[in-house]
């Protein structure tokens, strides 16, 4: 099966799940522990509206003096800030706040579009751009949150994971942990993929042909070098892939933890058996929150 067929069919599945469990359309969401709010930001760099969805802690409505730490989740190709909510992650966090293995803490997920959470090569599209100088600025204001490094945490799935990594190792001052499950990850310059449809969304983001020097300077890869090695030291690092990813991102996490461990840098790393799926991320994404709980000193 080519990568296009892969990833054509991946996004069919998704879709049919995804409906499957939409339970409703408001922008409130009604829960049994926490509660989410969608809505939407508008964006003078995107200029669009950019929905995002949160999710609140049990406590948030009746202890008003509290602020909380936050994770940002970047979600996958295809999908969109939906996704926490509609296919199990929300569900994860309440039950893992019940049986007491996590804290609270606010989780904020944006739309990324397909833009792998990064500035498009031509400029047109500058959504790393929109996350730090709008977006995360005005949610830390709207939401009461501890709007400092030691109490925020990105994470991300597949292209959220690319951007998460992206994010943490390109302003690691505004970071304490990353997490991601089955990232984009891949050293090196761009895969080859011709005019499918993975490769035509590449070029929308990277340049066509993509410009492997832009490619590069994106990269986690090349953000881990150029970092210092205290820098990368002060940061809690958690990933995972399937060891029968469908676009090969395991071997990316086992270049990535090749080279922390090179580094001399602690992280933690894990492959599992699985593929390239949302069932992957549901049967790993608490041991993701659980490790974001911990590095933010959410205590259960």
């Amino acid at each position: 099966m080519t990568q296009e067929r892969r990833l054509v069919t991946f996004m069919h599945r998704f879709a049919r799940v995804s409906f499957l469990l939409l339970f409703v359309a408001t922008p409130v969401f009604v829960h049994a522990a926490s509660r989410v709010e969608c809505n939407r930001f508008h964006s003078k760099l995107l200029r669009r509206d950019v929905p995002y969805c949160v999710v609140l802690p049990s406590s948030y409505d009746t202890d008003k003096t509290r602020r909380y730490p936050v994770v940002y989740y970047l979600h996958g190709l295809g999908d969109n800030e939906q996704s926490l909510v509609n296919l199990g992650g929300w569900q994860i966090y309440d039950d893992l706040f019940r049986q007491k293995k996590i804290g609270e803490f606010l989780m904020i997920a944006p739309n990324g579009y397909s833009s792998f959470f990064i500035n498009s090569r031509d400029g047109k599209f500058a959504y790393k751009d929109f996350f730090f100088k709008e977006f995360l600025p005005a949610m830390e204001k709207k939401y009461r949150v501890k709007a400092e490094r030691s109490s925020r945490g990105i994470m991300g799935i597949s292209m959220g994971g690319y951007g998460a990594m992206n994010y943490a190792f390109s302003h690691p001052q505004m970071f304490a942990a990353v997490s991601t499950h089955m990232a984009a990850l891949r050293d090196g310059g761009p895969p080859d993929l011709a005019d499918t449809r993975e490769g035509r969304i590449l070029a929308n983001v990277f340049g066509k042909p993509v410009d492997e020097a832009f490619y590069k300077r994106n990269s986690p890869f090349t953000l881990v070098r150029n970092l210092p090695v205290a820098t990368l030291r002060r940061m809690a690092i958690y990933f995972d892939c399937g060891t029968s990813d469908n676009y090969g991102f395991d071997q990316g996490a086992r270049d990535l933890d090749k080279l922390l461990t090179e580094r001399g840098v602690k992280h933690e790393f894990h492959l599992y058996p699985g593929r390239h799926d949302w069932q992957f991320v549901l049967d790993h994404f608490a041991a993701s929150l659980e490790f974001q709980s911990k590095a933010l000193h959410a205590a259960p």
